[in-house]
C-alpha cells in the first residue's frame, strides 16, 4: 500500500482529522465541523465547514465523494459528485451536500457526511491531428455498447 504525507491545518476547534474506518478503506471519512444543526431543505444545496485546511503533495488531488448510506437512507449526496480538491487549494474544505429527499436532512456537529480519496494527477497535453486510428467501437456514443 502507497501512503503520501498530506498536511492538516485545524481552522476551527470542531475539526476532526479525516480517517480510514478499516484497513483496506479506499476513502477516509470527513466530518462536519458545523457547531449547530444544519438543516438541508428537500431539493436544497447547504455548503457544510470541515474545519481544516491542507496542503497535498504535488501531482495528487482529493476527490470528495458521497457516504453510500446518506445517499441511500436519505437522498443526501453531493451535487458535483466527484468534487475535486486541487494540491494548491489553501482553504477551508467544505462539502456542498444537496438533499434529493423528501423530508429535511439535518447534519449535526461532527457527522460523518462525506468521504475523501487521495489520488495521483496525470496532467495531459493535447496532439491536434486530422485523423483518429480506428476502433472496433468507432464513433458509437452513449450506450452502444449495450444495455
Amino acid at each position: 500500500m502507497h501512503h503520501v504525507q498530506v498536511k492538516y491545518k485545524k481552522l476551527r476547534e470542531t475539526a476532526t482529522v479525516p480517517e480510514y474506518q478499516t484497513e483496506h478503506a479506499a476513502g477516509m471519512d470527513l466530518y462536519s465541523a458545523n457547531t449547530k444543526d444544519i438543516t438541508i431543505a428537500p431539493r436544497c444545496i447547504e455548503m457544510i465547514p470541515l474545519g481544516f485546511s491542507m496542503a497535498l503533495p504535488d501531482h495528487f488531488e482529493a476527490q470528495v465523494r458521497p457516504r453510500s448510506g446518506l445517499a441511500s437512507k436519505f437522498g443526501v449526496t453531493l451535487p458535483n459528485s466527484p468534487g475535486t480538491i486541487d494540491a494548491d487549494y489553501r482553504g477551508e474544505v467544505c462539502v456542498p451536500l444537496i438533499n434529493h429527499g423528501a423530508k429535511p436532512f439535518v447534519v449535526e456537529p461532527n457527522m460523518r457526511i462525506a468521504q475523501m480519496i487521495i489520488a495521483p494527477v496525470v496532467q495531459a497535453t493535447f496532439e491536434v491531428v486530422d485523423e483518429l486510428d480506428e476502433t472496433l467501437r468507432g464513433v458509437g456514443g452513449f450506450g452502444s455498447t449495450g444495455s
